[in-house]
């Protein structure tokens, strides 16, 4: 496999595990307004990537289709909305800042039920990064080496916040500081995962690679919306989510632009 697209598909995975290795160095557990501005900054760049990276590549692709070329997109992108949907509903977990955990009732110790709430937040980010590297591996979809990297790019830079936002709550909830980097680092290793089997099932149906895209983008934007924006907007009202939001969907859109 092409040595850039082995590079990408860790990149995020690399970010995740950097975060997670702040409970090492870092004593205090992260302040609430610290938690609400990465979560913020996190939501900004998922919700541009969506955009930049996925959406417009599948409406673009699908352009020979006319006025008719909105339907893979769509079509996509509420499947993809639909599958993160059925994956909450019938995996137990457990949010952080909430005692009330969500799915199936399970037996499950609280911090697995926290670490598989951040995996099932990572899925969709590896299916992104899978599926457009898989657009640049086929030439099917206009996405250039440098597009794929400008996401796999802004992907670990939101998966740093989120390695410590996992593995620092982990530590001061009892665990050890290396249980609680290894669960952080277990958490990220899913995206790799789902990237290279999402990049083998694109190579089979090439034809429904503006699906794909829009499919990732619409898992993606259900995390946003379901998990990421209430995070970062309950409790005391705080401007500090909205101004980060708009920090990472600036910088994901600058790193799609220049990179692209």
């Amino acid at each position: 496999m092409d040595a850039r697209v082995v590079w990408g598909l860790l990149i995020p995975f690399i970010g995740t595990a950097a975060g997670s290795a702040c409970v090492f160095f870092m004593r205090r557990e992260l302040g609430n307004h610290v938690q609400k501005a990465l979560t913020g900054f996190a939501s900004g760049v998922m919700v541009a990537a969506s955009v930049w990276s996925l959406l417009l590549p599948a409406l673009e692709q699908a352009a020979p289709m006319g006025n008719l070329s909105f339907i893979p997109a769509v079509a996509g992108f509420l499947l993809g909305i639909g599958f993160l949907l059925l994956l909450d509903t019938v995996t137990p977990h457990l949010h952080l800042n909430t005692d009330e955990a969500e799915g199936p009732k399970s037996k499950l110790r609280k911090t697995t039920m926290m670490v598989l709430a951040v995996t099932l937040h990572n899925i969709p980010e590896g299916m992104a990064v899978g599926v457009v590297y898989a657009g640049f591996l086929t030439g099917s979809a206009q996405i250039t080496a440098g597009g794929a990297l400008a996401l796999s790019l802004g992907i670990a830079i939101q998966n740093f916040p989120e390695g410590a936002i996992i593995s620092m709550p982990l530590h001061a909830g009892g665990k050890t500081k290396a249980g609680a980097f290894l669960d952080g680092v277990l958490s990220g290793a899913v995206e790799p995962i789902g990237a290279l089997l999402t990049i083998l099932a694109a190579g089979l149906v090439i034809p429904a690679m503006p699906y794909l895209l829009a499919f990732a983008a619409g898992a993606m934007m259900y995390v946003v919306v379901e998990e990421l924006i209430p995070e970062m907007s309950s409790g005391e009202h705080s401007n500090i989510g909205v101004i980060m939001f708009a920090l990472g969907f600036a910088l994901m859109m600058v790193l799609d632009v220049a990179l692209g």
